[in-house]
């Protein structure tokens, strides 16, 4: 029997997973990159397509939260579902573009374990926190991906970078992905995108893929003072059609073996793609 090549074994395992839920944790090194951001627009994109989302939000309820900006008030928190003194649905608040919000601070969830296994919905996004050290939460750390949020300017490139290493050397991590936010200049971007993947595959045997760029966005601030993202407040504008197209392709992105940051199939030769970031 000729061996199966790569699309076909992933759609095998798509048919043979238990569950089909996907789960996405983003993160960035720094404060102002805009991940809480990122996590909402995209929730709220592919609730648009109509997914069924469920933002875990490890920062809480505080200023600057998706609960805060939807102006949400979840009535529970994680550790209420996974103790099974709540549901998903009697715990979590519903923005209104249809994304449940749910607290998942990682002090209080304790023996949370899959998330997977308390929601049976499309897709989990986690806005991820990471601890005094860098390092990734056990929730985090059960997610299908990783993506890290950076801007295209020196400091978050740099500051970026040395995130990287340091979740390589605490988790083992083979392969993540980086998502370019605030972007001006879209060839700007793609350098930044080719040079951050050779230099993880260089140094640090670290598979970087880029998720996509987001191009900077006058109504954000906008969108905020609404407490909506711009996806659902202004969805012709670059932002959104940016997040609608990464929202898109998530759906595309190849499933990992097991439940957890494990390292992807290899991937067919095709050569380099960074042109395809933005």
């Amino acid at each position: 029997m000729s061996k199966l090549v790569p699309d076909q074994a992933d759609g095998l395992r798509r048919l043979l997973a238990q569950t089909r839920t996907r789960v996405l944790a983003f993160a960035s090194m720094g404060r102002g990159l805009g991940v809480t951001t990122v996590a909402m627009n995209l929730a709220a994109a592919l609730a648009y397509q109509g997914k069924e989302v469920l933002l875990l939000d490890e920062h809480g309820t505080q200023a600057g939260t998706a609960s805060a900006t939807w102006a949400v008030e979840p009535l529970g928190t994680l550790a209420d579902v996974a103790n099974r003194r709540l549901t998903v649905q009697g715990a979590a608040a519903r923005a209104p573009c249809g994304v449940y919000v749910l607290p998942a601070v990682p002090r209080t969830q304790a023996g949370s374990g899959d998330p997977r296994t308390l929601w049976e919905g499309d897709v989990i996004l986690v806005d991820a926190a990471l601890d005094g050290e860098g390092r990734l939460s056990a929730l985090a750390q059960a997610s299908d991906e990783l993506v890290l949020v950076m801007q295209p300017h020196a400091a978050s490139i740099t500051a970026t970078y040395a995130g990287i290493k340091r979740l390589h050397y605490a988790h083992a991590l083979r392969q993540l992905r980086f998502l370019v936010n605030g972007v001006a200049e879209p060839g700007a971007a793609q350098q930044v995108a080719h040079n951050l993947a050779q230099a993880g595959s260089r140094y640090l045997a670290v598979s970087l893929q880029p998720a996509g760029c987001v191009r900077a966005e006058i109504h954000a601030d906008a969108a905020g003072r609404l407490g909506r993202t711009v996806v659902e407040a202004y969805p012709a504008s670059p932002a959104a059609a940016d997040f609608r197209r990464i929202a898109d392709e998530i759906g595309q992105w190849p499933w990992r073996q097991g439940t957890s940051l494990a390292p992807l199939p290899a991937p067919v030769a095709r050569g380099t793609n960074t042109a395809a970031v933005c």
